[in-house]
């Protein structure tokens, strides 16, 4: 096993001659079988490209059709109302596992940018947090530490289609998802049951039930090699993929005996529809702020999660309020805290047990709605939606959307994408533009509409080379920071044409 990327002092506890032994014990048995279900991602986008749509499948009508649950809830996941997230960085952590929300994700993935730095110093962040010694000490002197109560924490692995440059095994470039999975469960696995509570994973941007069937595995070899009785670790998918919608009943299957819950991944979901169907000209989006949650497909695609979710006794959470309050303008923050507070009273009168916030001033907000509709349940479960019915063709009626291409959305779509790569490359993979807290999923929208756009005639290549050297200069211009690097790389990614899967693998050759 090499280790490519530079020793630092925190390397020493968190790449220990022990855990390194074990991460590479996964590579060495799930390899193959990960890049075979990434190779199939692609055949699949052939067939799509060809004609071929997706639909339920026929071979598993007999899953969907039994009647089966999954595992049990633990006690610290029952009320799962509010969940915040962010980063795994020491001060966000902090004030995050502090915000009294019910829970806390820590991201390893979509908004933490990989550097190596990054992803060594949030798994030494997770350990100490998961032991309460998590502090930070900011440069202007200020303390952060935990309080006596937190929220639940639960931690977001690299997807499957990511690897880890920094570290080979036997000269293979080691995947992202078993790093990050592997040195988080084996620091704290047995630490976090000794507590009281259990190793809780958030699994994001699977597009079928073989993928979560490959999670189930990693579960079940980790928790044999560490001695953890099987069915400790609890596992919540991100339903963000315009096919895992196909698939929620067999992933929940797949993944029963280590099953938690279903998420909404808004943002993903509407980037992967975009990019599934962006050579169809029926498959027409607006400008990404007129695609919201009560467009028709999504819509069929958040009931029929939460109708899929119940009958399982499993939790559906909902999507994301990415709102960052502003410090300033007022009138700015009450116009979006009524957004907010719509988004989540819809949420909670549809079904949902649960939702995610971007920022600690959201989670009373969230709180109130929810508790107005659940009272003192810790969740609804027990609301089975019966009244949902969703055919395949509901899940990919884009045409119903409505709305329209303007140049203030392209405009918008290119200032955005230009900051966050720009940060994005300066290893912050949470950037707050224009009071919203931009991740990855989100620059994946404004991109991929750019690139759909100008090939459906929409936005021609000079007017996007005009207006993106005229919102450069309003950035400061390409010597500022690491424009110059952000505009070429969007240029590469909407300019190009075959459309690049993600933009974090391109962007990822960037990085230190």
């Amino acid at each position: 096993m090499e280790v490519v990327g530079q020793w630092t002092k925190n390397c020493e506890q968190i790449l220990t001659p022990e855990a390194l032994e074990f991460i590479a014990k996964l590579q060495r048995k799930f390899s193959k079988t990960r890049k075979e279900l990434i190779a199939s991602r692609e055949a699949r986008a052939k067939e799509i490209n060809s004609g071929k749509l997706p639909t339920f499948i026929a071979e598993t009508v007999p899953i969907r059709n039994a009647e089966w649950k999954v595992a049990s809830c633990p006690k610290d996941l029952e009320n799962r109302r509010v969940e915040i997230t962010g980063p795994a960085e020491a001060k966000m952590m902090i004030n995050a596992l502090n915000s009294g929300a019910n829970a806390f994700m820590a991201d390893l993935e979509d908004s933490l940018s990989p550097t190596w730095d990054n992803v060594i110093d949030g798994q030494l962040a997770l350990k100490q947090a998961v032991r309460k010694t998590l502090a930070f000490s900011s440069p202007e002197g200020k303390s952060y530490k935990l309080n006596n109560e937190i929220a639940t924490l639960l931690v977001r692995p690299r997807g499957w289609h990511l690897e880890e440059k920094h570290v080979k095994v036997d000269g293979e470039v080691m995947s992202g998802s078993l790093f990050d999975f592997g040195l988080y469960f084996f620091h704290n696995a047995q630490e976090r049951m000794n507590r009281g509570t259990a190793p809780y994973f958030y699994l994001p941007k699977l597009e079928s039930h073989l993928e979560a069937r490959l999670w189930n595995d990693v579960f079940c070899f980790a928790q044999d090699e560490l001695k953890i009785p099987r069915g400790t670790i609890r596992a919540t998918v991100l339903i963000e993929t315009i096919l895992a919608v196909f698939d929620m009943d067999e992933i929940l299957y797949e993944l029963k005996e280590h099953m938690s819950g279903l998420n909404a991944g808004r943002w993903d979901y509407i980037f992967s529809a975009i990019k599934k169907f962006r050579n169809f000209d029926w498959a027409q989006f607006p400008d990404r702020a007129q695609i919201s949650m009560t467009v028709p497909f999504m819509r069929s695609y958040t009931e029929l999660l939460v109708k899929t979710c119940h009958r399982r006794n499993a939790h559906a959470m909902g999507g994301m309020s990415a709102f960052v309050p502003s410090r300033k303008d007022a009138a700015v923050n009450e116009a979006a805290l009524k957004k907010v507070r719509d988004d989540k009273k819809r949420e909670a009168t549809d079904g949902f047990d649960g939702t995610w916030v971007a920022h600690p001033d959201l989670v009373s907000v969230a709180q109130s709605e929810f508790e107005a509709v659940l009272g003192n349940k810790p969740n609804q479960k027990d609301r089975l939606r019966a009244d949902v019915k969703v055919n395949s063709q509901d899940l990919i009626a884009f045409k119903s959307t409505g709305g329209e291409v303007t140049e203030a959305g392209i405009r918008m779509n290119i200032n955005v994408a230009l900051q966050y790569l720009e940060r994005w490359i300066s290893g912050v993979g949470a950037a707050a533009i224009h009071n919203l807290m931009e991740d990855a999923a989100t620059a994946e929208i404004s991109r991929a509409q750019l690139w759909q756009w100008i090939k459906q005639g929409k936005l021609t290549q000079s007017l996007y080379t005009q207006i993106r050297d005229e919102e450069l200069k309003l950035l400061g211009g390409r010597a500022q920071g690491k424009y110059d690097q952000s505009a070429n790389l969007l240029d590469e990614l909407v300019l190009t044409d075959d459309f690049p899967e993600f933009l974090t693998i391109p962007a990822y050759g960037l990085l230190n």
